[in-house]
């Protein structure tokens, strides 16, 4: 049977798929749950969600320095920037926005160190690793308005990308003899410091201006991490790419997915750059993930509690696919829900994380958490549901932790204000 956490409950982690529930936010109970396993605790993080809610709705440290890295050159930035503004188009609806999944929660690619949107304006970054400090670390700035997406790069743990109205904020960690170069025109009152017993401060190093009243629609980096790729609502940058909602690259870069606001979704492959377009009766794609071969993606739609799934059928860079159905009975039937929100995969293919729209009285809020199989198509099977901190919250965003060794792991913004961090410990792991 699905766990399911009685009303009032909190939930803690997951034990080979019994989801452990307290009766409030308690880092004894967590210790107890998982503390000996994992040899760590994760925290909750406080934060102001007002400014995160839609009108609609009603608000219920690094331990030691990576080696050195260059910014991104201006000539590099400056061509990408360039060539996002060759093509204009009639602007779409910036509430559109609000319907896909941005990513608003991110996990650093080599530590245990947390990234997500915290306010209107602002970033929240909070390591785990720094047994010296429970304090988290803000990034503000006034280039940095209206934050959409956040993602680290890839390749390095020391630089954060912030999309926001405007453009893109380049955010990069200081320390003691790695002191990164800032572009100049960057104004000085931009600030991140460390917390209270750290050496090291967070710059913001460049800023990537779009106008001032364009809003980023999508980002994401280059899988490895030469350069941030980002879409400003109403601005292609080439065939197939105008009035982009979402972009994902695959994990080995061979393929590259991009989902539109007409409800059209392409599949391109990165080695000539030709693209096969693809649509769906079930309305436009909010949300989207790839395997960790990136042979498979999942993807969610607007108006269906059906994923699909588009399974690749020759190596790269073939585009011959096959998309098919990836049934949820329990989000129609159980929950009684419209569709389906966000999704997030994690990086090992095991867990897959579903929020989903209104739900009955019962379920309304949680967060579904499944069991996948990917042999020889994808299926999945319920393990239970998160039910997060304060009386009628809801997940506001979430996403996993793609290089935990000890399983999957999972941190979700509450619209209660906490930001809390699940382990999904399971018995391969």
């Amino acid at each position: 049977m699905p766990s399911f956490p009685p009303p009032g409950g909190v939930t803690v982690c997951e034990i080979n798929r019994d989801l452990v529930v307290a009766d409030s936010l308690s880092e004894d109970r967590a210790k107890e749950a998982y503390g000996d396993v994992l040899g760590m605790v994760f925290s909750p993080i406080a934060f102001q969600p007002d400014d995160l809610l839609t009108k609609n709705e009603a608000p219920a440290a690094p331990e030691d320095a990576e080696p050195a890295e260059s910014v991104p050159r201006a000539s590099l930035v400056s061509t990408v920037a360039e060539s996002l503004k060759q093509m204009l188009f009639p602007s779409c609806d910036p509430k559109l926005l609000e319907e896909f999944d941005t990513q608003k929660v991110c996990w650093n690619p080599h530590k245990h160190c947390l990234a997500f949107v915290s306010g209107k304006d602002q970033v929240t970054v909070h390591d785990f690793e720094d047994s010296d400090s429970k304090e988290s670390c803000i990034l503000t700035s006034e280039h940095q308005k209206e934050v959409k997406a956040i993602e680290w790069r890839p390749n390095s743990g020391k630089m954060i990308a912030v999309g926001c109205k405007g453009g893109i904020c380049l955010w990069s960690a200081s320390y003691p003899g790695n002191v990164p170069s800032v572009k100049s025109g960057v104004t000085s009152s931009s600030f991140g410091a460390f917390p209270r017993g750290s050496t090291g401060q967070w710059i913001l190093v460049d800023v990537l201006r779009g106008s001032s009243t364009e809003l980023v629609s999508a980002l994401c980096w280059k899988p490895d991490g030469r350069y941030p790729l980002f879409i400003w609502l109403g601005t292609p940058i080439r065939r197939g790419l105008s009035s982009i909602s979402l972009v994902r690259w695959s994990p080995s870069g061979d393929y590259f997915l991009t989902a539109k606001f007409d409800g059209t979704f392409h599949l391109w492959e990165t080695n000539t750059w030709t693209s096969e377009p693809w649509s769906s009766s079930n309305g436009y794609v909010t949300g989207a993930n790839w395997d960790p071969e990136g042979r498979v993606a999942l993807l969610s739609f607007s108006n269906s509690t059906t994923l699909g799934s588009v399974h690749f059928s020759s190596k790269p860079p073939s585009l011959d696919a096959h998309l098919l159905p990836v049934e949820l009975p329990e989000i129609s039937s159980l929950i009684v829900s419209r569709g389906i929100e966000k999704l997030a995969w994690d990086a090992s293919g095991e867990r897959l994380a579903v929020s989903f729209k209104d739900g009955n009285e019962t379920y309304h809020g949680l967060l579904a958490v499944y069991d996948v199989r990917r042999s020889p198509l994808v299926s999945v099977s319920l393990v239970g549901f998160i039910r997060g901190p304060g009386e009628g919250v809801k997940p506001l965003a979430f996403a996993f932790h793609n290089k935990f060794k000890q399983g999957p792991l999972l941190s979700v913004c509450w619209s209660s204000g906490w930001c809390c961090t699940y382990p999904l410990i399971l018995r391969s792991h």
